[in-house]
């Protein structure tokens, strides 16, 4: 409906838009990552904190707290935005949440990985490095390429270099050995 107006049509593609998620599990283009726009995404975790806090036929409203548990378990997941969730949970009064995340909601841990993996590290590598199996590094690759949208380590080695996480240039004595 709002495609039929020229000068709706972009609010139209920002709508469409909302049930995607970031992982590509939404509906119905099944878009994933940066193929999302920002304003969509920020969409669609005002409408999943909406719907949670609205009573429906087969259960009632979720508590606030609730809400935001819930929004930050799809975070987790890979499937809601952390900017966007942190934006909506902020203008509905929520309290911030403690921990630190760095870009795109990435863990301190998932940027100590990226670091690595920008700077040329193998699996084995970061596994080695921080003293983790090689499979749970890929597991936190997986999880990076998820929440950053890339799908090579080239595209994260430049998420990695726009958001300044390879400014410093300390010695990676793992990389070498």
């Amino acid at each position: 409906m709002l495609s039929a107006h020229p000068t709706l049509a972009r609010l139209g593609s920002i709508a469409a838009a909302h049930h995607e998620r970031l992982d590509g599990s939404g509906y119905h283009r099944g878009l994933a990552g940066s193929a999302i726009a920002a304003t969509a995404q920020l969409l669609a975790a005002a409408d999943a904190y909406h719907a949670m806090c609205e009573a429906r036929a087969y259960r009632p409203a979720h508590t606030a707290k609730e809400a935001t548990a819930e929004l930050r378990s799809e975070i987790r997941r890979g499937r809601l935005s952390s900017d966007a969730v942190e934006a909506v949970l902020a203008a509905a009064g929520q309290a911030r949440k403690k921990r630190r995340t760095g870009p795109a909601g990435l863990t301190p841990r998932e940027v100590e990985v990226l670091i690595l993996i920008a700077r040329g590290a193998s699996n084995r590598q970061v596994a080695r490095a921080l003293g983790i199996t090689p499979a749970t590094a890929g597991t936190h690759i997986e999880r990076i390429y998820t929440k950053i949208g890339a799908s090579t380590r080239s595209t994260a080695t430049l998420f990695a270099m726009q958001h300044g996480l390879l400014d410093t240039l300390e010695p990676l004595d793992v990389i070498n050995s």
